[in-house]
């Protein structure tokens, strides 16, 4: 819900620092349960034409009544008023002006010329709007009191919710109960206990839901509580044309009666069912075909031989009815349906695989073997020029003496790795070191040449390193 005073039903005027209105954040429509759209608010009316002079007044939970404006007042939807109780004076807010109010006593049967109509007094002064939230918010703790006093009594009963007027001179207590309630006692020690005036309503399972309010199974606001006010009565016939599991915990809503939605379906549900058949077994030369199911709305009765359990064929409701007929002249067709006719029942994926999302190998790097093979045919640049067309270069000599020269064998290449190990750690005194450290200058001088030579005449010449030892 989308404000403070939904949970009560009383609307976002009735919360401490109200404005007096509904901002109509809620899903159910604003704060207003079983709201009307007044969809000529914004209409004048023809000239010479008065207003209609009946508000719709909306009180806790869905309970609405009718007054007539008196005094002419300018009313909004939205604004708290007083208006005439038994006894006293009552605060509701308004719901409805205008000319939709005409169409809602006609809806009830209610007479806009009855003389016994109530009369809506004035606009809610401070006075009043504070002592009517006094009686709001002792309204949870009345309700508990009277549920352990009619325990206590043991009365079979349910009290589910109580409403006090706005002058907070009268109760009034809705309770459930399956059968007669004798609860002349249980009045009496509530007067004493509250010191009002006591009134019991007795209201259905329906009802009950309808004011406390709820989410259904389908993840929306109840019906009862949103839009429906005639309560039909609900059979399990009804999800028995509509081929549903006759599970109470499925079908029952919270009322803990048959859900109100399943009547509305219903009607097409049995026009569709009009032309089909009963649902009998058939006779042909294979054997009897046993009916499995049905699909209403694409006209196919589904069979299985004993033999086959597992291999349901699909057969038209004109089939059928042939396939009746011959039965009953004691004739049998060969076949229950032409092969033609058959069509394989293919079952579709649940979802696209647009992006190869249910593949094992989409993560393998398929390029991975040609990258291999590149390194092992020498190189990427004379691959890439054969690839593209362009004839390869011969190589240079610098070219060829800055290509290392692979090793014959890898005996060759451990003493080489040995040669250019560094030599620090072994001791000086050793006759075998400075042996071992021969062929190092010339390797380096050879290198200094190749450099000098690759950077060009005028680059400086490298400073060498004299060996170690030295």
């Amino acid at each position: 819900m989308g404000c403070s005073g939904c949970s009560t039903g009383r609307g976002c005027s009735t919360s401490e620092g109200g404005s007096g209105g509904c901002s109509g954040g809620c899903s159910s429509g604003g704060c207003n349960k079983l709201n009307v759209y007044d969809w000529l608010a914004n209409m004048e009316l023809p000239s010479g034409q008065k207003k209609f002079d009946v508000v719709e007044v909306r009180f806790k939970n869905s309970r609405k009544e009718y007054f007539r404006n008196v005094n002419d007042l300018p009313l909004v939807v939205g604004e708290v008023v007083a208006v005439e109780g038994s006894p006293g004076h009552d605060i509701g807010i308004v719901s409805l002006t205008g000319e939709l109010v005409k169409l809602q006593l006609k809806k009830r049967n209610i007479q806009a010329d009855d003389p016994a109509m109530k009369k809506l007094y004035r606009k809610a002064k401070q006075a009043d709007v504070e002592k009517w939230q006094e009686a709001q918010a002792a309204e949870q703790d009345t309700m508990i009191r009277s549920r352990q006093i009619a325990a206590g009594l043991k009365l079979n009963m349910k009290i589910s919710d109580v409403e006090y007027q706005g002058d907070k001179s009268k109760a009034i207590f809705y309770y459930t109960a399956e059968e007669r309630v004798d609860f002349r006692e249980l009045i009496k020690i509530l007067a004493e206990q509250f010191r009002v005036r006591i009134e019991m309503r007795q209201i259905g399972a329906r009802q009950e839901a309808s004011r406390v309010g709820g989410i259904g199974s389908c993840g929306r606001e109840l019906c009862c509580s949103t839009w429906l006010t005639d309560f039909r009565s609900v059979t399990t016939g009804a999800a028995r044309y509509q081929q549903l599991s006759l599970n109470p915990q499925k079908l029952a809503g919270q009322c803990g009666k048959l859900k109100c939605c399943l009547n509305y379906e219903l009607d097409t549900y049995l026009d569709a069912l009009k032309d089909f058949p009963d649902s009998i077994d058939l006779e042909t030369q294979k054997g009897r075909a046993r009916h499995q199911k049905t699909d209403i709305f694409k006209a196919i009765f589904w069979y299985t031989f004993a033999d086959e359990p597992d291999n349901f064929i699909a057969v038209p409701v004109a089939r059928v009815k042939e396939v009746i007929a011959m039965n009953k002249n004691g004739q049998k067709p060969d076949i229950l349906v032409a092969v033609s006719e058959q069509k394989a029942v293919e079952k579709q994926p649940d979802f696209e695989n647009v992006v190869g999302q249910d593949s094992l190998t989409r993560f393998d790097n398929k390029n991975k073997n040609k990258k291999r093979k590149k390194k092992k045919s020498g190189g990427g640049t004379g691959n890439a020029a054969v690839q593209t067309g362009v004839q390869a270069q011969p190589q240079t000599d610098q070219q060829q003496q800055r290509k290392p020269q692979q090793p014959q064998n890898k005996q060759q290449d451990r003493s080489k790795q040995q040669d250019r190990r560094p030599q620090q750690n072994k001791p000086q005194g050793n006759p075998n070191a400075q042996q071992n450290r021969g062929p190092r200058p010339q390797n380096q001088q050879r290198r200094d040449q190749r450099d000098r030579k690759n950077q060009g005449p005028n680059t400086p010449p490298p400073i060498s390193t004299p060996p170690p030892g030295v």
